[in-house]
This record gives structure tokens, sequence and C-alpha cells, in this order.
């Protein structure tokens, strides 16, 4: 269906509604220009300012952007859809899940008995030895616990912190590379972002001190294992860093150590147990990496406000965490074999990691990954390598789905990559990368 012809209505509200269903469904799709208000309000027989009420309050949701001379196009991530990732073709060898290796997960065995009879799970909704462990997590690197609580994973957590302490039209500053999934949230909240750009120490300081300054409330960020930059904050940075937060102590910090068990490398928190810290904090862990991706399972600790807030909203909604759930993973986290086995694969996991980086490194090429599970390296033509790899049996991600403002890479998953394969990925994107200059020229 043409573009003028996607999009029905005769208010301004049944306008909106109709061009979000079409972006939704696919016949409008990023990037593709809506007809110009005059044209559009002609066809339909409406006024003008009822179709400019309408774009107004699709690019209030996010679903459309504006280009000035260019008019009003559907944005590059629309909140109505998601920045999933292209499905896998067949008969190639999937380097770009960012998902940990099957290998290292435990096996998960559900507790035998399940909560007795109906009673109130919202008057004791977290279990007293999951919570110790918890407790026992955090104070292990240092990070405060007297104020701790459960969410149902990493972005849930970040997006019951984020619509209890702004409103819609507030910043977030994120990180640029960034979580793609994070990146989608932020604008689906109603919310704006600003993107620091990320270096191998995590955020960089002058980029978090322009957010701040140009009003963020709230700043989400990696302390290691960022994806999909693989950066670690550095003690040094960690210090820049709470300088720069310094002029700003009303703004919420919520840390994301979703791999704080196989990152690779210390914790360098902005959330130091001496009261260094901001005064606003949040420092979420979550265990999909290291015990199974289908326990969505987070700790969080927090301070006073915050832990008040955020469990408000938990009781108005899904009220507690599973208890089978919780039990599930107290057992795991008090398990010695499991134990071993996710110190096995931090092993592996830092193993493969500088595998890969060291044989792109031969060939002249630089990547980045302190920690974590990916592989970043810089490119000019993001397409082009992701073919140009495919063709050699390598599926890896594009950047594009991860970055802002950022410049172009593609991200790998080294994760299940075995040392012993790392040199011939590096030979191939080397091979790649040749062809891509011998193609497009210098």
């Amino acid at each position: 269906m043409p573009t003028q012809y996607a999009i029905q209505g005769a208010t301004a509200r049944e306008i909106s509604a109709s061009a979000e269903q079409a972006v939704t469904d696919g016949r409008l799709r990023p990037g593709e220009a809506l007809p110009p208000v005059r044209a559009l309000a002609d066809r339909l027989g409406v006024s003008p300012g009822t179709v400019a009420t309408a774009y107004k309050e699709l690019r209030r949701r996010g679903i459309v952007v504006t280009k000035g001379r260019g008019g009003t196009v559907v944005a590059p991530a629309p909140v109505v859809t998601s920045r999933r990732p292209p499905r896998v073709p067949e008969g190639l060898r999937d380097l770009a899940g960012g998902h940990p290796d099957p290998a290292f997960l435990p096996d998960l065995v559900p507790p035998g008995r399940l909560s007795p009879g109906a009673r109130s799970h919202r008057a004791s909704p977290r279990l007293p030895e999951l919570e110790e462990a918890s407790r026992a997590w955090f104070a292990r690197d240092g990070v405060p616990y007297s104020h701790v609580t459960f969410a149902h994973g990493a972005l849930d957590c970040i997006a019951r912190l984020l619509s209890v302490e702004l409103r819609p039209g507030d910043t977030v500053a994120t990180e640029d590379p960034g979580f793609h999934h994070l990146l989608d949230l932020v604008p689906a909240l109603g919310l704006r972002t600003a993107a620091v750009p990320v270096d191998d120490e995590g955020l960089r300081p002058e980029g978090l001190r322009s957010a701040l300054r140009a009003g963020a409330r709230a700043v989400v960020l990696c302390p290691r294992a960022q994806n999909p930059y693989g950066s670690r904050m550095s003690a040094a940075r960690r210090d820049e860093l709470l300088a720069v937060l310094a002029e700003a102590p009303d703004v919420l910090v919520v840390e994301d150590d979703h791999s704080a068990d196989t990152a690779g490398g210390p914790l360098h928190s902005l959330v130091t147990a001496g009261g260094e810290g901001p005064a606003r904090w949040a420092h979420i862990r979550t265990v999909s990496k290291h015990l199974g991706t289908d326990l969505r399972w987070t700790a969080l600790a927090c301070d006073a406000t915050t832990l008040a807030r955020h469990d408000g909203r938990l009781l108005l909604t899904s009220g507690w965490i599973s208890h089978v759930l919780q039990e599930t993973v107290v057992r795991l986290m008090a398990d010695p074999a499991t134990g071993a086995l996710v110190a096995s694969a931090a092993v592996a996991y830092r193993e493969r990691r500088e595998a890969l980086v060291g044989a792109l490194a031969g060939y002249g090429i630089g990547a980045h990954a302190v920690s974590g599970l990916n592989v970043w390296v810089p490119v000019r033509d993001e397409s082009a390598v992701v073919n140009g790899l495919r063709s050699h049996g390598w599926w890896v991600a594009g950047g594009a789905r991860f970055r802002t403002s950022t410049s172009p890479g593609v991200r790998i998953t080294t994760a299940d990559l075995e040392v012993r394969d790392a040199a011939r990925l590096a030979g191939d994107f080397a091979g790649v990368l040749a062809e891509t200059l011998h193609t497009y020229g210098g």
C-alpha cells in the first residue's frame, strides 16, 4: 500500500493511531517519509492543524522524527517496534546473539514442592535465604547492601526505576554504543536519550558532563562487560565520573552489572561503600548470563528512597517475584558444583575474547573487548562486513542497532567461539576488509 493510503482518520487521534498501526505492522518502515501535512489533510478532508497535531503526538511518542526540509519520517527505531536482530541464516556460525555458552550453564532443577496453598506473597515478597545471599553477593565487591530488593530481570528493573523517577520528556544519559533494548526502552517510556560515548574504560567524562548540563536526570551504565563495546570501568575513570556527578547530586545513577560473575576483571563501581558515591543510586545484578537465560531474576541494591519507590510500584503491578524462581536461584547460588562451573566460564570467556582480539591485531585490525562476552570491531561499512563474513560462514551483528551517533562497527559474540577458531575468523575478517577496500576504495 502506498504511504499516503496507509494513514486514515478524521481526527488527530484517529490519524496518529492509524500511522502507529501502519508502523507496527510494517506498512510504514523506518526512514520512510510520511505525507506532507497539507497533502494528507487534503486527502483526508481535514484541516492541516488536525494532521499537524497527529504528527506532533507521533513525534512525542518516538514513532516519527522531523528532518527539517526532509519532512516527517518514521524513526530509525520506532518505539512500537523493536531492534530485533535478523534471523540467523541456516548453516552459519552464529556469533551475533550475545548469549553465554550453554556448556557453562547449570541444569535448572525447580524445587520439588511448590508454595503450599493460597497465601499473601505480598506480605513476604523475598525469600530470606535469597535476600541474604544477595547481600553477600553485593558485599563481595564493596557494593552497599543495606537496602536490597528483587525484580524480573535488568530491563524490568530499569524500566520501573525510570518510570517512578522521571516524567515524560525527561532525559536519560545512556552509553553509545549501548545495549539496543535499553535504547528502545527509553523512548518507549516517553523519555529522551542523551548519548554518551564510551571507550575501553567506560563512559567518557566529557560526554557525561555534556549530558548532565543538557538536563539529564538519570544515567544508566554498565561498569563492566559493557554491551556491545566490552568496556570495564577503571578506578581512574570511576573517580573522574564521580567528580562529574558531584555537579548534579539529584541525578539517579543506575549501574547494570549484568555479568558480575563472568565479566572478567574487578568491579570499580560508582556506588562505593565509603560514602563517596551519588546520593541517588541503584546497582543491578542478574543471573541470566551465568546461571541460565530463563532465570528472569534480578537483585537490586539501592538507596532508601529508590527502594521505596521501586517496591511501591512493584506492589501495584506484579507484586512479587515468583517464589519458585527464587528458590531455584538460591539453590544454584549455594551449589559448589555450579560455582565451579561459573568460575570455569569466566576463565573460558576471557581466553576466547582475548584470542580473537589478538588474532585480529595480527592483521592490524583494532578491536575493543576488555571484559564480557562480546568484541566490538570498528569498520567503515557494517553491511559489507556482515555480508562478507556471511559468505565465509560467519554471522555477526551489525552495529547500527547499538549506536546513536558513534562510528560504525560490528559486534562479535565470543562466548562459544573456541580459541582454535579465532585465527580463522580473524583471517576471514581481514579478507573481507581487503575486498571492501578494493570495491569501495580507501
